[in-house]
Parts: C-alpha cells; sequence; structure tokens
C-alpha cells in the first residue's frame, strides 16, 4: 500500500497548478532576467570559476528544486487539518510509509524541477560544460534537497493552516538568501556567510557548483547535509508518534 500511495500522491502533485508556477515557472524567470544578461557573453565567475549561465542555472534549479520539496507542508497541514493522517493510521499504510511517502514525493517534484530548469539552460544558452559535468551537479543538487524535503514535513507537523504560509515564506526566502541561490554572499558583509554556512541551503547551492566543476571537498557538504536530516528525522519520527499517540 506505501508503493500505491506514493505513485498517487506523487501524480497528484504534478497536477497541483500552483506548485507547478513556484517550482517551474518562477526559477525560470529568475533564469532568463538573470542568466539572459550573461548567457551569451561567456563570461566566468570569479568565485566559482564557471561560466555566469552555468552558475545562475545551478542555483535557479536549486532555488525549484528546494521549493518544491518544501511544499509538502501545505499538503500536511491540509491533510492534518481535515482528520486525513487519522483516517490514514487505521488503513495498512504505516506511520513509516506515510512519511517516507512524502519525501519520495518531494525527491520527485525537485528532480522534475531540476531537470526542466538545466534542459531550458542548455536548450536556450548553450553553456560550456560536459555532460558528465551536468549530471554530477544534477544529482549533487538532488540528493542535497533531502533536509528540506524534511523540513517540509516538520512545517507541515507543527504549523496550524492560518500560519502555514507565513511559515513557508520565512523559511524559504530565508533559505534561498542564506544559500547564495538569489544574489552571491560575496555582497554581504563577512559575518552573513559565516552564518551561511550553517544553513543547510548554502550546501545546497555547494554541491551544484561542485558538480559542476568536477572537484571540490564532497564530504564537507555530504557530512552537513547528514547531519541536519538526521536531525530533522529524529524530530519528525517523535513529532508523529506524540500525534498518533494523542489520537
Amino acid at each position: 500500500m506505501s508503493i500505491a500511495y506514493i505513485r498517487l500522491e506523487s501524480f497528484r502533485q504534478l497536477k497541483n497548478a500552483r506548485l507547478l508556477i513556484f517550482s517551474l515557472a518562477v526559477p525560470l524567470v529568475m533564469l532568463f532576467a538573470f542568466g539572459g544578461s550573461f548567457g551569451g557573453s561567456g563570461q566566468i565567475d570569479q568565485t566559482t570559476h564557471l561560466p555566469w549561465i552555468v552558475v545562475t542555472t545551478l542555483q535557479m534549479a536549486a532555488y525549484g528544486a528546494m521549493i518544491a520539496a518544501l511544499s509538502q507542508s501545505f499538503n500536511i497541514v491540509t491533510e492534518r487539518s481535515i482528520g486525513w493522517n487519522r483516517q490514514l493510521r487505521i488503513t495498512p499504510l504505516s506511520g513509516t510509509g506515510y512519511l517516507i511517502s512524502k519525501v519520495v514525493t518531494a525527491m520527485a517534484l525537485a528532480i522534475f524541477s531540476i531537470l526542466v530548469v538545466v534542459a531550458v539552460s542548455v536548450l536556450s544558452f548553450h553553456p560550456h560544460l560536459t555532460v558528465g559535468a551536468w549530471a554530477a551537479a544534477i544529482v549533487g543538487i538532488w540528493l542535497g534537497v533531502i533536509p528540506f524535503a524534511l523540513i517540509g514535513i516538520l512545517i507541515g507537523q507543527f504549523a496550524k493552516p492560518e500560519y502555514a504560509q507565513p511559515l513557508f515564506m520565512v523559511c524559504f526566502m530565508g533559505l534561498s538568501l542564506l544559500g547564495g541561490l538569489w544574489v552571491p554572499l560575496q555582497i554581504f558583509p563577512q559575518w552573513v556567510s559565516n552564518v551561511a554556512q550553517v544553513v543547510p541551503s548554502y550546501w545546497l547551492n555547494r554541491l551544484g557548483q561542485m558538480g559542476a566543476r568536477l572537484d571540490g571537498d564532497w564530504l564537507t557538504p555530504a557530512i552537513v547535509l547528514v547531519a541536519w536530516a538526521v536531525a530533522f528525522g529524529a524530530f519528525i519520527i517523535w513529532r508523529y508518534r506524540r500525534d498518533a499517540a494523542r489520537s
């Protein structure tokens, strides 16, 4: 039943027009607005030593994937408000299956957003990057999205319907800004860059850049993102068991 629920949930989310607008339309508009300015000039980013359009593409791909992952919070809030999660507890679907279904759905939506943004960039701007580098960058961003899927579940478990939207906006805007997904962190004071290295979105961006260069210290971002995922996962399990015991 868990596999069937995952399949149905994924298809249902892919038909969510609002989600597609935020996870696809917004990153693509920003890609053409920012990347298009330098897409044909071959300008190189001095920090990453990658073509500017490649850096922008990876930022927008990570941005779209992060929104897709965080968006699970709205579904969970809605399900909790109408009592759907309580109904699921009396079905063969286990609590573990329910939570895994949310993560898998988030990852499915994230890879869809990543592939669309990269494909549009490649077809529109023809950036100079090997297939292997693109593949490594895509895989790096996709795996780095896991903590954000868990953040979305946490928001869904705690937020009331009237607070879900503001909490979502604060989370994704703060993570986008500190992750350098909107503007380079170099324009901020040094202390902002130091703080940014604690948040998962910074390392999500870094994974994409290291994949595109096919080099870098992969261990550091992996450790940071795994640590966040473990912490969020433990908190989610505790909260779910508490809710199940009360219902």
